[in-house]
């Protein structure tokens, strides 16, 4: 019996599925579904999403970003304000209290913000996006490109609350 084209197909298998891999980790913080939705011609700049999960019974802080996709990464936050009015700022990190999960989604609570892009993000591209946490150290990430008109799916109600 040949093996040989049953093992290539098997290989092949797992290198589409680690292709398509969605969440990283390094000790206990975990990464899921890192994304950036595509930006418009002329837009300099672009916002990552993702969820970030801490599974040790420390706490651990997002302390920076890093893209050769954009000239700069910042941590932001955004919120409404008592008039009314969406206000975004820098933030120095985002703690990670044990078992605690921060879910960052467009329109509200944290991004990762990416300014002076240095090409457009299309749908269907990916682009890396290292993670820097006080405790766990560095995590390699791979941004994938998302349709920016659709609705961000698998959001629950719950998902849209900050912790």
């Amino acid at each position: 019996m040949n093996f040989r084209p049953l093992s290539c197909a098997a290989f092949t298998l797992l290198l589409s599925a680690t292709a398509f891999a969605h969440d990283y980790h390094a000790g206990d913080v975990y990464v899921d579904h890192p994304y950036a939705r595509a930006t418009v011609a002329g837009q300099t700049s672009g916002a990552v999403y993702l969820t970030l999960e801490n599974k040790g019974k420390q706490s651990d802080t997002l302390i920076s970003a890093q893209s050769p996709a954009a000239r700069s990464v910042e941590i932001h936050t955004m919120s409404m304000s008592a008039d009314h009015v969406m206000r975004m700022r820098e933030v120095s990190g985002i703690e990670l209290k044990p078992q605690e999960k921060v879910v960052m989604l467009p329109g509200n609570g944290y991004h990762i913000m990416l300014t002076g892009l240095k090409t457009p993000l299309k749908t269907g591209d990916k682009f890396p996006l290292t993670l820097t946490f006080r405790q766990a150290g560095k995590i390699e990430t791979s941004i994938w490109v998302e349709d920016g008109k659709k609705k961000d799916a698998g959001a629950s109600h719950d998902e849209h609350q900050h912790h």
